[in-house]
């Protein structure tokens, strides 16, 4: 008779050895099976690329969303950066209208009034002689000019000023 490993008990009965024999099996099944997995390369190829599928996928995911924080945070900063610029523009536009001695200030005045009058007599003739898409696209820049007037007369304002103060030194 030949005697059983050192590290598994004998059986005591018929029972018992069933019991090993069937535990012995399960566990060979279960190393044949281990083996049997190590040895299929492709399943081990596609088990790999599915990983490496799925951590691309997974930082792709991570850039993507940093970088929409990145581009959210950038478009709040110009914002903010825009809003200050237009206060300070505001800001000087009433400083040198301060500035501005009365006369000038009426002289101004009167050739704003003149201005205002000569723009209507040439978009009247404008809208008589101008072909249809060109008179579109002035619209169009009519309507921006109107939405940022603040802005226009603050340029209008310093250049003026600039002028103004360009004459009395030459």
């Amino acid at each position: 008779m030949t005697q059983p490993p050192h590290d598994e008990p004998t059986a005591a009965n018929p029972e018992e050895l069933r019991e090993q024999v069937e535990q012995t099996r399960a566990e060979l099944g279960e190393t044949v099976e281990a083996l049997a997995a190590r040895t299929d390369v492709k399943a081990r190829a596609q088990e790999k690329a599915t990983a490496v599928k799925e951590q691309a996928a997974a930082k792709a995911t991570a850039v993507k969303d940093q970088a929409a924080a990145k581009a959210t945070a950038v478009k709040d900063q110009a914002a903010a950066k825009a809003g200050e610029l237009k206060t300070r523009a505001a800001d000087l536009a009433h400083q040198a209208q301060d500035q501005l001695p009365a006369p000038v200030k009426d002289k101004a005045a009167v050739a704003a009034e003149q201005a205002r009058a000569k723009a209507a007599q040439a978009g009247r003739l404008w809208h008589d002689k101008a072909p249809e898409p060109v008179q579109q696209t002035s619209a169009k820049v009519g309507r921006a000019t109107r939405d940022h007037r603040g802005l226009v007369l603050a340029v209008a304002g310093t250049a003026v000023l600039l002028w103004l103060v360009g004459r009395r030194k030459g």
